[in-house]
């Protein structure tokens, strides 16, 4: 669905079901330099069993026009809008890599709006080698090679998808190859340079990570495991892109939670 936020054309999947005031509102957030499609499974299924969906396409990213928001708290922000545009008083949010501390840092800063926050694939402080911001601000390959070998397990290049006919490597790196310059190092800094202490964070909140990722390794969401009401689920056989190494069971995670 095509919306507008800030004067600006954005892009929000919805399950192609309009949306229904009566629901509950899940909102699904990338990470940095993807888009709404890393959600297809997860995002569909809510959106067919009982809930209204916006899976969206952040500024400067998949249909959504740019520029992109430099800031995490920017970003938050426009999701925000995003509701407010719909008139949405509060909803829960999902948010993966980049999109998790979008989906903290708007759960912190206001708390009335946001009613449960999923992260997936999260670290904080989530730190980018000097290596990945370099090659990223030079719009090298060599960044789109990194976010796309770094971001999954070892043992996805040899095959065994759980999405028949899906390649995850290609998938990734065609999500990339269409991000304007600049798009993909305006994100990594934003996680770089983001700082909270997530002092307002009070509601229910799910980390599902990765035993093998290798981006945002478990430990490095120790300090988010210190909130005062959260769960962890770890995944085995998953690196950082869960929702496609592991879709079932992050599905699976996210029914029991939003349940």
């Amino acid at each position: 669905m095509d919306i507008v936020v800030e004067r600006r054309k954005a892009f929000a999947y919805t399950a192609a079901h309009p949306l229904d005031p009566r629901k509950p509102t899940i909102v699904f957030v990338h990470g940095a330099g993807l888009d709404h499609s890393t959600f297809a499974l997860q995002s569909r299924y809510f959106g067919y069993h009982g809930r209204n969906v916006f899976a969206l396409d952040l500024p400067g990213h998949g249909r959504s026009d740019g520029p992109p928001i430099p800031t995490v708290a920017g970003m938050a922000d426009w999701v925000l809008g995003v509701l407010d545009t719909h008139e949405i008083a509060t909803a829960a949010m999902v948010g993966h890599s980049m999109g998790a501390l979008i989906a903290l840092d708007a759960a912190s800063r206001r708390p009335d709006r946001v009613e449960r926050v999923a992260c997936i694939g999260v670290g904080y402080p989530m730190k980018v080698s000097e290596a990945f911001l370099e090659a990223a601000r030079r719009n090298e390959q060599t960044a789109y090679d990194m976010e796309t070998i770094w971001g999954h397990a070892a043992q996805v290049p040899f095959g065994g998808n759980p999405n028949p006919g899906m390649w995850m490597y290609g998938d990734m790196l065609a999500r990339l190859a269409r991000l304007a310059p600049g798009v993909l190092y305006n994100d990594l800094k934003a996680c770089n340079d983001y700082s909270s202490d997530f002092a307002n964070v009070k509601c229910p909140v799910l980390l599902i990570l990765g035993r093998r990722d290798v981006m945002t390794p478990p430990r490095a969401a120790s300090s988010l495991q210190k909130l005062p009401n959260v769960r962890t689920e770890l995944v085995d056989l998953s690196g950082h892109s869960l929702m496609a190494e592991a879709p079932d069971a992050v599905l699976d995670e996210l029914i029991r939670f939003m349940s």
